[in-house]
């Protein structure tokens, strides 16, 4: 069916801005009556038969697949309706109807999203799908006969929600003007704030599928995000996420640039670096004029120094077929730069191994320039052809040989061990996340470094002092020596059961992992900030995440108590990572308080039970 436009919102009608008409007036729809699908005509009969439900009083499921800028749209999205009354559910099968945001970068993304589809579909739910698959590739098949918001028609997500649960069938694709950034969202880490600050890119790379949805640069006003910064930064957050396509783009669409915006926001950061910006991932064009402007913001206390620029090969050769538009000198100049005038600068990157017309040469390049500056964190991929790009039509490398190379790279990446020294000092962290350990507390230095600690829960969204006590291949742990915003903490812990956040996800997405490689991030467009400053590696492909409302602070006295007790026995044992684990020889450890805590708990527990049944007994026994 050809794309749905507005008939009557923003029209002569009078309707004031922001005011949201029924969909049946505001747009065409068409049922899916005439569909060949059985399940759908039979979900049209239902619908048809019974009374629909009052908007606003089902539950939806969220799933989300792809990159940072997916999930700003995914929490966007989760915003509207529940503004309008919807609840979530993590579970599918309990849900009336799934939304799912798709990324169309790599193949086993859109495989993962086809699964969905068809499982979906077999249970007979209601289906809306979101994202860069249906915005570049509107003809799939797999999509027939189920209702689609296009990457910049998420404003009108309630309406094709409410349409689709009336057995209606709704496509919102025509890209009009940029969604607005004030509008209601369901944050997934609510102390993480994913800013989009431009869609699209100005680059033409011959592998990018994502260019076909997300289109050319746009970028928003640097009065809209500094006014979307206050904002946030009110509501409590304390890290705040620049992401796009290209965050080194910005302005060039609307006559301003990079360096101005950061100055903008910079400015608005609270002088006690409570909350702290990151900077998203730039391509090497765009920043090479700007280096040292880019250097001095990185610097600032309230900046992680921290930049994610992919390289994607180490051959020129390869990146002239790429199309990537500078060469690896280029690429050099970058972080040599960033290296030279920024303490502690990490520099995160990307790679595609097999790129067609990749030679042997070619990737020994590649794997000598990851040597030569051993980047902590890498992303490496496999190539994809995606379907119309140039690159799908060159002369592919042997799947074989592509595989090879993938864990060839990988094995030289997770060989280094970057964060060796740091071992006994002293650094500050922004905690803002619980480990998928359920054990840690995650925090980052002011170089990104992720620092798991053992902390009470009321410390989330706040900022300590910390001595490195071990080093991981993935991470460091820590032990906090002090707490910095204690009035901070101590609105943390009053407002413990406040409703709202999600569970996190890194992402970056996914909850930060213990002792082991993370999931691999899908990349967006020509190699995005999806890495989300993680190391990762090649071989796993897919990356989503469930968005649903959770408590994240809600946690109780006892489960501190049980994560306090496991540190307590963590620190007598000598272990350089989580689950390496020596016993102390020549002393036995002895009983402290938290011990006998839990002793004298399970004692009185067992007491009174032995009292009951004492007393039901004699009751009986007395009959």
């Amino acid at each position: 069916m050809e794309d749905i436009e507005d008939l009557l919102i923003g029209t002569a009608t009078g309707t004031p801005p922001g005011f949201r008409l029924p969909l049946a007036a505001s747009v065409a729809t068409k049922t899916n009556s005439n569909r060949r699908n059985p399940n759908q005509k039979q979900r049209t009969q239902l619908a048809t038969a019974t009374p629909s439900p009052i908007p606003g009083t089902q539950t939806i499921y969220i799933k989300t697949f792809g990159c940072s800028h997916n999930q700003s749209d995914s929490e966007y999205m989760a915003g509207q309706l529940s503004a309008f009354g919807y609840s979530f559910s993590d579970n599918p099968d309990q849900a009336d109807l799934w939304l799912i945001n798709t990324c169309t970068v790599k193949s086993p993304s859109q495989s993962a999203m086809d699964t969905i589809i068809a499982k979906g579909k077999s249970s007979n739910k209601p289906l809306v799908v979101a994202g860069c698959v249906p915005q570049g590739s509107r003809g799939l098949k797999e999509l027939e006969g189920i209702s689609i918001v296009g990457v910049q028609q998420i404003d009108r997500v309630v309406e094709v929600v409410e349409e689709t649960l009336k057995g209606h069938e709704v496509r919102l694709l025509t890209r009009k003007t940029l969604p607005a950034l004030d509008l209601p969202k369901v944050r997934k880490n609510k102390f993480v704030e994913i800013l989009p600050i431009n869609v699209g890119c100005l680059g033409a790379c011959t592998y990018c599928k994502t260019k076909h949805a997300r289109g050319h640069l746009g970028s928003y006003t640097i009065d809209s995000l500094v006014g979307r910064v206050k904002s946030v930064i009110a509501d409590g957050v304390r890290e705040i996420w620049l992401s796009s396509e290209d965050t080194g783009a910005y302005g060039r669409d609307i006559g301003v640039n990079l360096p101005t915006l950061l100055n903008a926001l910079v400015a608005e950061l609270p002088p006690d670096a409570s909350t702290m910006l990151r900077i998203g991932m730039t391509n090497p064009p765009f920043i090479l004029e700007h280096l040292k402007e880019i250097a001095e913001t990185l610097r600032h206390p309230c900046v992680y120094s921290f930049l994610h620029v992919p390289v994607q090969s180490g051959s020129d050769a390869v990146l002239t077929a790429m199309n990537r538009e500078y060469t690896v000198g280029e690429f050099r100049t970058v972080v040599d730069t960033l290296m030279e005038l920024v303490p502690g600068m990490q520099i995160a990157t990307d790679i595609i191994c097999g790129f067609p017309g990749e030679t042997d040469e070619d990737f020994e390049q590649t794997v000598n320039l990851v040597k030569e500056y051993k980047f902590s964190q890498v992303h490496i991929s496999q190539f994809y052809p995606r379907p119309g790009t140039p690159a799908a039509r060159m002369k592919k490398v042997p799947s074989n040989v592509v595989k090879s190379r993938s864990r060839e790279l990988t094995n030289v990446f997770e060989a280094f061990t970057p964060y060796t020294g740091m071992e006994g000092k002293v650094e500050r962290i922004w905690i803002s996340d619980i480990a998928s350990d359920g054990v840690h507390l995650v925090g980052h230095t002011k170089g990104y470094i992720q620092v798991l600690v053992i902390a009470p829960d009321h410390m989330l969204g706040t900022s300590a002092i910390v001595k490195i006590t071990s080093c991981g291949r993935w991470s460091v742990f820590g032990e906090v020596i002090d707490t910095l915003n204690l009035n901070q903490v101590r609105t943390n812990k009053a407002s413990s059961k406040e409703t709202p956040n999600q569970d996190a996800p890194s992402l970056c997405c996914s909850p930060a992992s213990v002792g082991s490689s993370l999931q691999e991030p899908e990349s967006c467009a020509c190699g995005n900030d999806s890495c989300c400053a993680k190391s990762t590696h090649a071989n796993s492909d897919n990356t989503s995440s469930d968005v649903v409302p959770q408590n994240q602070n809600g946690r109780n006295f006892i489960g501190w108590v049980l994560r306090k007790r496991k540190y307590l026995l963590h620190k007598k044992f000598d272990s350089s990572e989580l689950g390496s684990v020596k016993k102390e020889h020549g002393s036995s450890r002895k009983w402290d308080f938290i011990d006998k805590a839990l002793l004298g708990g399970i004692s009185f527990s067992i007491f009174i039970i032995a009292v009951v049944v004492v007393a039901l007994s004699f009751r009986i026994w007395s009959q």
